[in-house]
């Protein structure tokens, strides 16, 4: 009996029996297509029938081998990477159109051929001339790198498979097709097929696969997401347009770290690591001004100091404007809401714009401190101290709780020559020579003794 038509909805890789103008799950139209399933292997090469395929779990060795790395020779990278390039890895790469995502693995892959790998540098989107100009752009010329322009992944697999490099760069998955998948290029089922082939060449023959992919309006990476969980390290170039600076983020890594951030900036000659990155996004900080606060964060494993601003001004409309740059909009309401309720502090009537100075994305809830007072300090028109860091985590009773690695925090501020932090009371006493370190138990306190009795 044949098997019934299936149809997948190419935006968020829903399921379907039937087609349809319009994706339930995502509400977009015409994104439904019919895809025709893959082939199963023959029954005798199933897990149950084959010999040999399984081990006991008491014959595995106790002692672990740490996976062999290749260190690019750039900080930054290396960080995100967790210490260099796993040999048989398959690691994916997202970003916006132009931000710099081919620039940054055409420099990678200069830096790992001179460290001695051989790469292979595959594009689906340009031609090898157009790889060379960006190459002699980038001062690049020089590297032994080479080149390919495909988009076939049976050809692209014969080459690895013959010249057999340690580094294969993929550019980009979206526009690998393969033959015996009746689909478009870029559909759920090419993007899937190619992901999984790549992914199992790189742990077969031992050779570190890059892949890069582009994003959807969202921010996710399109294609079905099963390609992030086949994959063994997933990384995000972020940037906004306005600013040079670029983050390179890991939000999964199998040999490191999540939540690793390296800093780029855009120069005329590619992308320039950024030794020090807290320096750099306090570089354009000018005179104190209301609304205007240091946070001292974390990410991944570094401390990072950034600026908040924020702006409070009379709403001329009947509903108030919240806008929020680099954090979380509920975030924002649930601060503004704990204001009002705990400490009595209104917002009603007053539009609040919220922004994370220097392209900056925050995510860890230990900036709610920051936010609070950035809040307040703009509604007021009343200035913080310009050496002053501020951190901890807002709960919904007012309570402030520690923040994780508070030591790491001030010894990172004290190092850019702040003076005095402000945080929730911790469980450890905080001692650190050069800093003074005020602390407070819950949200009221805070208000009185910083900004005067509400």
């Amino acid at each position: 009996m044949a098997k019934s038509p299936s149809f997948t909805c190419t935006a968020c890789a829903a399921s379907y029996t039937k087609w349809s103008g319009r994706c339930e799950n995502c509400g977009e139209w015409n994104s439904i297509v019919e895809e025709k399933p893959l082939t199963a292997g023959p029954s005798s090469k199933s897990l149950g029938k084959a010999r040999g395929r399984t081990i006991e779990l008491t014959d595995l060795s106790t002692k672990e081998t740490p996976p062999e790395r290749t260190l690019a020779g750039v900080d930054e990278l290396d960080r995100v990477l967790g210490g260099g390039l796993v040999q048989a890895s398959a690691i994916l790469v997202g970003g916006d159109p132009g931000i710099g995502k081919s620039t940054l693995l055409l420099q990678a892959a200069a830096r790992f051929a001179r460290n001695g790998l051989k790469v292979i540098y595959v594009s689906g989107e340009e031609a090898a001339a157009q790889v060379r100009m960006r190459a002699d752009r980038l001062g690049l010329t020089e590297s032994p790198v080479k080149l390919a322009a495909e988009t076939n992944l049976r050809d692209i697999l014969t080459t690895l498979d013959a010249e057999r490099p340690d580094l294969a760069i993929i550019d980009s998955i979206q526009t690998m097709w393969a033959d015996h998948v009746e689909a478009a290029p870029g559909s759920v089922s090419q993007v899937r097929t190619a992901a999984h082939e790549l992914t199992t060449f790189a742990k077969q023959r031992g050779i570190a696969v890059v892949m890069v992919g582009h994003v959807t309006k969202d921010g996710q990476i399109a294609g079905p997401r099963v390609v992030e969980h086949m994959v063994d390290t997933v990384l995000y170039f972020e940037g906004e347009r306005g600013h040079q600076f670029r983050i390179l983020r890991a939000v999964k890594n199998r040999f490191g770290p999540a939540d690793e951030i390296g800093v780029f900036e855009m120069t005329g000659k590619g992308l320039a690591e950024v030794k020090n990155p807290s320096a750099l996004f306090l570089s354009e900080r000018g005179n104190p001004a209301p609304g205007s606060v240091v946070f001292a964060g974390i990410e991944g494993t570094r401390p990072v100091l950034c600026e908040f601003q924020a702006l409070v001004a009379p709403s001329p409309h009947s509903q108030a404007r919240r806008t929020v740059v680099g954090w979380d909009g509920g975030r924002l309401a649930m601060i503004l809401a704990v204001l009002e309720s705990r400490c009595g502090i209104p917002f009603t009537g007053l539009d609040v714009y919220l922004n994370v100075a220097g392209g900056l994305r925050i995510g860890e809830p230990a900036a709610d401190l920051a936010v609070a007072a950035a809040l307040l300090s703009a509604r007021e028109d009343a200035t913080l101290p310009a050496e002053c860091v501020l951190f901890g985590e807002i709960s919904l009773s007012g309570a402030l709780r520690p923040a994780v690695q508070t030591e790491n925090r001030l010894k990172e501020a004290q190092k850019l020559g702040f003076t005095s932090a402000i945080a929730p009371t911790s469980a450890k006493p905080v001692a650190l020579s050069g800093i003074a370190v005020r602390q407070f138990d819950d949200l009221t306190g805070f208000v009185s003794d910083v900004f005067g009795a509400r």
